[in-house]
């Protein structure tokens, strides 16, 4: 089928046309006619698979059907809610390319940098509006930002939001809305947390899911190393001075090992840019337009820039940590091997991951490949490094308190 089958306007078939598409995917096909009959829908479906046309194509023509407000009149009509500020970046220039060719005005408005230019926008009137769930409820208490008149509200990425902790912004936020809206839910998976919020918020939904494969990205080579904790900067300087090349994200667990990593990197001659939730957004912003530009070819970034970055040709994923979500495993590297073409993934396993890589290989159902010849292979017999007191027993008999208690001195924590 073409995108022309799925009765859409000829602006919006312009669009896609010159932004390159010429069929819709699995996720398209099934989702946008739903959302054109105006049915509450759940979508389930892997990162990469094509989510947000599934959504702003049907939204684009919903809202090209009614009468043109006059500019300064417009009020929200789709309100798009998004977990990150990268994931609402990318959201937004999609709308954008897919809009261009309509009368309908979209912006998008974040936290982590000035309220001002995003106010001003809003005050001239637009129809869509993409959000992160902190500053759409700051600009609606202070009377900038009016949901009285939406018809159609998205939550992206549902799992993700529910993770870091927005499910009661996101019920405040539904219950801004109008009663009759009609609500999309876009979800790489289903956990019982989203179930429950689909249960409270949504009307006899339609339910789509897109298990094409245990896996999706089947494109995707996936090598693991078993490797000491101690010895994973070693082999990333190994790999990237013999084996990866090209456009290379790397994901670590914390902001402090992303700037671990980065100092040993740029040591070494890389040239590296990073992304964390301590940056700033302008920071942040800048480091993604260097990798994407091609000004620097290494990105270092923690889970939660996972699902927001948007690389064409991305020609390697690094796991240096393992995520202990199995899901969140796919969302990494799901990064490449996007759109047909192919990447590679390379994980390191510490011995205190080994069952992250079980439950990974259960959720895949597959074995991964493992490379048992780099020069820093991890011995079969050490264990989870555990942290124990190297004396025995207290010197104090059990109930006495120490002298230092005794004396109630005050401790620095």
């Amino acid at each position: 089928m073409s995108f022309k089958d799925l009765q859409l306007i000829d602006p919006l078939l312009k669009a896609i046309e010159e932004q390159g598409y010429t069929k819709p995917t699995e996720v398209q096909l099934k989702t946008i006619p739903q959302v054109l009959a105006k049915k509450d829908v759940i979508t389930s479906a892997q990162t990469g698979t094509g989510k947000t046309a599934a959504f702003a194509l049907p939204i684009l023509q919903l809202l090209s059907e009614n009468p043109e407000a006059p500019r300064g009149g417009k009020m929200i009509k789709a309100l798009i809610v998004s977990p990150t500020r990268e994931l609402a970046l990318q959201i937004g220039n999609n709308f954008k390319a897919y809009a261009r060719h309509t009368n309908l005005r979209t912006t998008v408005i974040f936290g982590g940098i000035s309220e001002k230019p995003q106010v001003d926008v809003l005050t001239k009137g637009v129809d869509i509006l993409i959000a992160t769930p902190g500053r759409l409820i700051d600009l609606e208490k202070q009377g900038i930002v009016n949901l009285e008149e939406v018809e159609i509200l998205v939550l992206d990425e549902a799992d993700l939001m529910l993770d870091m902790g927005f499910i009661d912004d996101v019920k405040h936020i539904s219950n801004l809305c109008p009663d009759g809206k009609q609500i999309l839910l876009f979800s790489a998976t289903m956990p019982f947390k989203v179930e429950q919020l689909a249960n409270t918020i949504l009307k006899s939904p339609i339910r789509i899911e897109i298990t094409t494969s245990p896996f999706a990205a089947k494109s995707i080579g996936q090598i693991l190393y078993y490797v000491p904790k101690r010895s994973k900067m070693e082999l990333c300087l190994h790999l990237l001075r013999n084996n990866i090349k090209g456009s290379i994200l790397i994901f670590r667990r914390t902001k402090f090992g992303v700037d671990k990593l980065e100092e040993t990197l740029k040591k070494n001659g890389y040239d590296v840019e990073t992304i964390h939730g301590d940056k700033t957004q302008t920071d942040r912003q800048e480091a993604l337009k260097k990798f994407k530009n091609g000004l620097v070819n290494i990105l270092i970034a923690t889970d939660v820039a996972a699902r927001g970055i948007d690389i064409n040709e991305l020609d390697a994923v690094i796991n240096f940590d393992l995520p202990n979500v199995p899901e969140t495993y796919i969302h990494r590297i799901g990064r490449t091997g996007r759109a047909g073409s192919s990447g590679m993934a390379y994980s390191f396993c510490g011995a205190d991951e080994k069952n992250y890589v079980t439950s990974i290989q259960q959720l895949l159902q597959i074995e991964i490949p493992v490379d048992e010849l780099h020069p820093y292979p991890l011995d079969p017999k050490e264990k989870a490094t555990t942290h124990k007191s190297t004396q025995a027993t207290s010197k104090h008999k059990k109930g006495r308190k120490s002298e230092a208690s005794k004396k109630k001195k005050k401790r620095w924590y």
